[in-house]
């Protein structure tokens, strides 16, 4: 499933870490869990990571695919 980001999302009483496509989803009961696991998943599959607040909007964005920019540091 290359290609296919990760977003952490609100769910019920907990969070969700859910793979674009419906291809996956993982429940916790904090959002930090569910950053955690979720920015360990992007990392393997070297997507974006997108956290979503309790409103449902993007709040945060993290890339861990390959960077096309040639900046060093």
């Amino acid at each position: 499933m290359p290609g296919q980001n990760i977003h952490v999302v609100p769910a019920g009483d907990g969070w969700a870490v859910e793979i674009e496509g419906g291809h996956g989803k993982e429940t916790y009961d904090t959002q930090a869990e569910a950053i955690a696991a979720g920015t360990e998943k992007a990392k393997q599959m070297k997507v974006e990571l997108f956290i979503h607040g309790l409103d449902g909007q993007i709040r945060e964005r993290n890339s861990f695919g390959n960077d096309p920019r040639d900046i060093p540091g």
